[in-house]
């Protein structure tokens, strides 16, 4: 699962990015946003998809998001190849601290393991998916974030934790600086952790940056080593 889903969040990544919903609602007239991600180190994935509400993303009320990636990861068995796509519909939750959004919907996986002297590709699946997310201000300059998905094709969970602190003011466009965890397993006996520090929010007009690097440590010894995440997002 990428950084979108799972960038989630995004996005969320994603399994999928989490690409995420409540982390990318912002003070704009739009009714749609646009978002898509990329996690790249040992292993990659890239996810884009769009917020949909019923009146406005910057209001409560009722929010659909719907997501596509794809990307690939060691194992012992081989290289597996990933695609994930899912449309979840759910309602968010505006308070003074932030934002708290909740989804469910249907998702699909399909898989093809290679590089082991053959090529297999694997049924396509289709479950359920359940994502939450909480975007909190608790003060002018601080920022938490957390995003949670829970897949039933493979039984996979992706999670992330992110503080920031805006201590530089406008010297990186507004951003939030700090650390983030995040971790993500399925049913397969894959497990991925990551630990790394972030710059959250960028304002480049009307397009949205998040940054991110660290180490990833994963189950499989020769998918352990650094990473980098962006995470892009715009109303419309």
């Amino acid at each position: 699962m990428g950084p979108v889903a799972g960038l989630a969040g995004l996005v969320a990544s994603a399994p999928t990015a989490p690409v995420r919903g409540a982390e990318f609602a912002g003070p704009s007239p739009a009714s749609v946003l646009l978002f898509g991600s990329l996690e790249a180190g040992p292993s990659v994935f890239v996810t884009t998809g769009a917020k949909a509400a019923l009146d406005r993303i910057d209001r409560e009320g009722f929010v659909a998001l719907a997501s596509v990636g794809g990307g690939q990861r060691r194992e012992t068995a081989g290289i597996r190849a990933t695609t994930i796509g899912a449309v979840v519909f759910g309602y968010q939750w505006f308070a003074d601290w932030g934002v708290v959004a909740l989804y469910a919907g249907p998702e699909g996986t399909a898989d093809v393991i290679y590089g082991c002297g053959c090529l297999r590709a694997l049924p396509p699946r289709f479950g359920l998916r359940l994502h939450g997310e909480i975007w909190a201000r608790p003060s002018d300059e601080t920022l938490f974030v957390a995003t949670l998905i829970l897949g039933s094709t493979r039984a996979s969970a992706w999670g992330r934790a992110a503080w920031g602190y805006r201590a530089l003011g406008d010297w990186v466009w507004g951003a939030y600086l700090g650390p983030e965890v995040s971790f993500y397993g399925d049913e397969t006996g894959y497990q991925k952790w990551g630990a790394g520090l972030h710059a959250t929010d960028v304002d480049l007009g009307r397009v949205h940056l998040r940054l991110s690097a660290g180490l990833q440590f994963a189950s499989e010894r020769q998918d352990t080593g650094p990473y980098v995440g962006l995470t892009v997002w715009s109303p419309w």
